[in-house]
């Protein structure tokens, strides 16, 4: 199936990540939302970010001109009737994700794989929106999307074999390295990742240890790039909650309980770099 009009609902971090990695890749871009102002802040950001690749070198004008030349903004979701894969990245939210399905299912054309970045909830549950169950697959990027490699490819039960080589071989052809997870809560970054996060979010409610100790430890002592307070901020506190709540759902297990200092803070609006302000503040 050759794939020459990429199509991204959700112009956010991810979305603007994954619209900026397949325009760079070549291919026709149309990056959505529903407001023009959240389709300009993700372009300016995509601008900003070629830009500083610009200056180190990597990529002349000329080139970081054309890449901005294939992206196509929009905020009418039919516009996806253009589009031979859909790429879906909005908040991470059951029944926001169910409407936007139902939606691109009455909108793409019958052959047109539909995909989401979901983060933790189950494939099934999504494809069971839609007429076209064997055309929906999870591809979860990693963030930031244009340096991390990986892709989480995850099947439904319903999932056809060539959806699954389709999108296999996009994220190749993105130049990502994907790797197949099953259609569990969290799939297998998440269901990992996330955990470690809340624990860490208790040894802080629990005063273990201050914000700075306990991401020195696990930079120092396990060698992560990041803090996990710090990761957490980056991800967003909204969508940390977000996953924690859906393992909790789907597992029925006390140990994805999430941390009441992680709820408190997204109930106030602390939720990371986004915002300004999560477990550390950003100017």
């Amino acid at each position: 199936m050759e794939i020459n009009t990429f199509g991204v609902i959700g112009a956010g971090q991810m979305g603007s990540g994954i619209a900026q990695v397949a325009a760079a890749g070549g291919m026709n871009v149309i990056l959505n939302d529903i407001k023009a102002e959240y389709v300009e802040r993700g372009l300016s950001g995509i601008s900003k970010l070629l830009g500083r690749s610009v200056d180190k070198g990597k990529l002349t004008e000329a080139e970081k001109d054309e890449v901005l030349a294939r992206i196509k903004t929009s905020v009418d979701i039919r516009d996806m009737a253009g589009a031979d894969f859909v790429v879906e990245a909005a908040t991470e939210n059951e029944p926001v994700k169910f409407e936007l399905f139902q939606r691109l299912d009455e909108v793409c054309p019958d052959q047109v794989i539909l995909a989401t970045n979901t983060s933790s909830i189950p494939i099934g549950r999504i494809a069971s929106r839609t007429k076209r169950p064997e055309k929906i697959i999870g591809m979860h990027f990693m963030n930031p999307v244009p340096v991390m490699k990986l892709v989480e490819v995850i099947r439904g039960l319903a999932t056809s074999e060539e959806t699954f080589k389709t999108t296999w071989d996009l994220a190749q052809q993105l130049g990502k390295t994907p790797a197949q997870a099953s259609d569990y809560p969290g799939f297998i970054a998440n269901r990992i990742l996330l955990p470690m996060i809340n624990e860490a979010v208790y040894c802080l409610y629990h005063s273990v240890g201050t914000r700075e100790d306990i991401d020195m430890v696990m930079k120092l002592g396990m060698n992560h790039p990041m803090g996990p307070l710090e990761l957490a901020d980056l991800i967003g506190l909204d969508t940390c909650l977000a996953i924690m709540e859906t393992l909790s759902a789907g597992f029925k297990d006390s140990k994805y309980r999430p941390c009441p200092l992680l709820r408190r803070y997204v109930e106030s609006g602390w939720l990371g770099r986004k915002t300004g302000r999560g477990f550390y503040e950003y100017s």
